[in-house]
């Protein structure tokens, strides 16, 4: 055995390792659910217009309900930080040098620290609770991006730490990118749009269905001009007709996915992102015929993160594929 081939034996992920980049994900993806019980509840000036400090101070005297909310938060984002880098720095010891891991974990930290900086200027400028501001709906989409971003390398990280084979730049070659990269930027749309929608909802709660219809075509809200802060209602009927375009990308991918033959068996992964992506229907469905109260927004957007980190797993294996060995 060469001396290369001990190296690289010696740096194989172990399964500690794997798990842990899995936690780490799992438990991102807590926090973002906490943080829609923040914007959900109105929690977001909890603390008022100071970050990293809540009111001033670290320990809260006699805090309110927001207060401890939005504080819960903040400690649960701050872990965040750790969780990641301790990913980097576990994945650059137990890996070879060019190892995709490292690229997606190295991501991940870039986009957690734009994460906390997001948040921080959302507090600053006071686009939190119910503001009206016209910043607060393009400052919410940029955070959601990265935050799509973020749950995407972290993905990538614990599934590429997974990999036997091609798992290094130099052993992989890239397969049907342009589809690739126009198709999760769809996704991404719809997320966005989904953010958008339920900013909405907070911002103007409807007392029923019918209501919710009126406000969505209505050309004012409780007697107010819709503009700049009311056409947020319109995103309850674009978004899912946003997802219903970006569903044909789905469609290929998984028409992909059926056909391919390579290292790894594509079925289950697919039937899962199926799965997923009908549960994701249903509890739009029930979304709206509910009125959004936290709790659906809640498992909403647990759906669409569950459904977001096994498409970004099952792209990156239809995407990056082993190049086979000469000879």
């Amino acid at each position: 055995m060469t001396t290369a081939a001990i190296r690289i034996s010696d740096k194989t992920p172990s399964a500690a390792l794997r798990w842990f980049a899995w936690g780490v994900l799992g438990y991102f993806i807590a926090t973002i659910l906490w943080g829609t019980v923040v914007r959900a509840t109105g929690s977001g000036a909890g603390c008022g217009d100071h970050w990293p400090l809540c009111n001033g101070t670290v320990l809260q005297q006699s805090p309110t309900l927001q207060t401890m909310i939005e504080f819960a938060h903040r400690i649960t984002a701050a872990l965040d930080m750790f969780c990641v880098l301790g990913l980097l720095v576990w994945t650059w010891r137990r890996t070879v040098s060019g190892h995709l891991a490292r690229w997606a974990a190295g991501a991940a930290v870039f986009l957690t620290l734009t994460e906390g900086a997001l948040g921080a200027l959302l507090v600053k400028l006071g686009l939190t609770a119910q503001s009206q501001s016209p910043l607060r709906a393009p400052m919410l989409a940029l955070h959601l991006s990265n935050t799509l971003l973020l749950v995407a390398a972290l993905a990538m990280a614990a599934h590429f730490l997974g990999r036997r084979i091609g798992y290094r730049w130099r052993d992989v070659h890239i397969s049907a990118p342009v589809g690739t990269t126009i198709g999760m930027i769809s996704v991404m749309i719809v997320g966005v749009t989904g953010s958008m929608a339920a900013l909405g909802d907070t911002l103007f709660p409807a007392s029923s269905l019918s209501a919710s219809i009126d406000q969505d075509f209505a050309s004012s809200v409780a007697g107010h001009v819709t503009g700049e802060a009311g056409w947020l209602l319109r995103w309850r009927w674009t978004h899912p007709t946003v997802a219903i375009f970006a569903s044909i990308f789905l469609i290929w991918l998984l028409i992909r996915a059926a056909r391919r033959s390579g290292p790894w068996d594509n079925r289950a992964l697919s039937g899962l992102v199926v799965g997923l992506l009908a549960v994701q229907y249903l509890l739009g469905g029930l979304d709206v015929w509910l009125l959004a109260p936290v709790w659906m927004q809640v498992v909403h957007l647990l759906g669409a993160d569950l459904l977001w980190s096994a498409l970004v797993v099952l792209t990156a294996r239809l995407t990056l594929l082993p190049i086979a060995p000469k000879g």
